[in-house]
């Protein structure tokens, strides 16, 4: 893998950067600790690490999905308070998660329901489903993030891996994020859907939601990604800028050399 020309391999679209949407301030919780970052508006930040890195611990606590214990969160200059998911949503963050198959979808529901699901309140008319205002919002995304099945009718275990995960972007785009959290967004797809959903993220960056992608992939990150968070066992081990970062560069702070290497710059 080391030394291959990542631009041979992705698509990297060149998207105007705007100011922090998100700034997270020495975060801490349970597997992590002291985590700071900044995610701007058309920015893809790529969060790598190891396994044991914790980086998923992170993602679900910014979700409101887990708890943590010290820090500040804060959305467009307003500090959040979640205490749940949908405190969350409500605020303008979204999480597409890790595992699609048990926490992205329920699989024997159709793609209108699976795309629906977290903009049900918005459906509804005192307490009503409104059923023609819930298939035109599943229509509408099917379009527009080119979901290959048969209807939005069909049970979402019947399509691919790829136009799962598909359903599983779409159906938080439909709450119009401000930030969209990607964990692991091309795990279990095959080449051709990698590739359309990298294309799917840099549009997304290209309309100003800010973007926060953990991948295992360090191909992946390095490809698409403006800026790398790199952890190492629960902590933030670097920030390293899109031109410098290389292969080499990221592996050095994900395992333990970047500690090794301080330690001996201070000995006598």
């Amino acid at each position: 893998m080391v030394g291959r020309e990542v631009e041979n391999l992705y698509f990297k679209q060149a998207v105007r950067i705007g100011n922090p949407i998100l700034r997270v301030n020495s975060l801490s919780g349970k597997g992590f600790s002291a985590i700071s970052f900044d995610v701007r508006a058309g920015e893809i930040v790529g969060l790598f690490g190891l396994v044991g890195a914790r980086r998923t611990d992170v993602a679900r606590a910014l979700f409101g999905a887990a708890h943590f214990a010290n820090g500040t969160i804060v959305l467009e200059d307003v500090p959040l308070s979640l205490h749940s998911p949908a405190d969350a949503i409500k605020a303008g963050l979204a999480l597409a998660p890790e595992d699609r198959k048990q926490q992205g979808l329920v699989l024997g529901m159709s793609v209108r329901s699976n795309i629906s699901l977290p903009s049900l309140p918005a459906l509804a008319q005192f307490g009503i489903l409104r059923p023609r205002a819930e298939r035109s919002l599943a229509v509408t995304y099917k379009a527009e993030m080119n979901i290959r099945c048969p209807s939005v009718e069909t049970i979402a275990k019947l399509l691919s891996g790829g136009n799962q995960q598909k359903v599983v972007i779409a159906k938080w785009l439909a709450t119009h994020p401000k930030i969209l959290i990607l964990d692991e967004p091309t795990r279990g797809i095959d080449v051709g859907g990698k590739a359309e959903v990298h294309r799917l993220i840099t549009q997304l960056a290209a309309n100003a939601v800010g973007i926060l992608m953990i991948s295992s992939d360090l191909l992946e990150v390095l490809s698409i990604s403006d800026r790398v968070l790199v952890m190492h066992e629960g902590r933030l081990a670097a920030e390293i800028n899109r031109q410098d970062a290389t292969e080499e560069n990221v592996m050095f702070y994900a395992t333990e050399q970047h500690l090794h290497a301080a330690e001996k710059a201070h000995r006598p």
